[in-house]
């Protein structure tokens, strides 16, 4: 079962955690200009009733985000998409790059070639 809330979908079935999934529909709003620099965030309570999921689990979704550099969390504001989130989703990807070369055993000068084609 697929629930909706916003822009956010969770798959109440997949073997990811909820709060990962969280964290994942927020990193996609932003990556599709859904969300943007300044944006906030419903308040954790509201959007885990929304989700019907525990509102611990929103926070540890949040703090993850906050931690990538993704999130502001501001006292009396909540949560707001920081001005670096586009920065950090790119961390990420990058960091999931090289996981993945590192995976498949692919050297380093073979990565940044690929890199620098795709810039070109």
């Amino acid at each position: 079962m697929i629930t909706r809330t916003m822009l956010l979908r969770l798959d109440t079935s997949s073997t990811s955690p909820i709060y990962l999934q969280i964290a994942a529909a927020i990193r996609r709003a932003i990556t599709d200009g859904e969300l943007g620099r300044g944006d906030r965030l419903p308040p954790a309570r509201e959007l885990a009733r929304a989700l019907d999921v525990n509102m611990h689990t929103v926070l540890r979704a949040f703090a993850v985000l906050r931690d990538e550099g993704t999130l502001e969390m501001r006292r009396g504001r909540g949560a707001v998409i920081s001005s670096d989130a586009v920065r950090a989703d790119l961390v990420r990807l990058v960091g999931e790059l090289v996981a993945e070369s590192r995976r498949v055993g692919m050297e380093v000068g073979e990565v940044l070639a690929l890199v620098e084609q795709e810039m070109r």
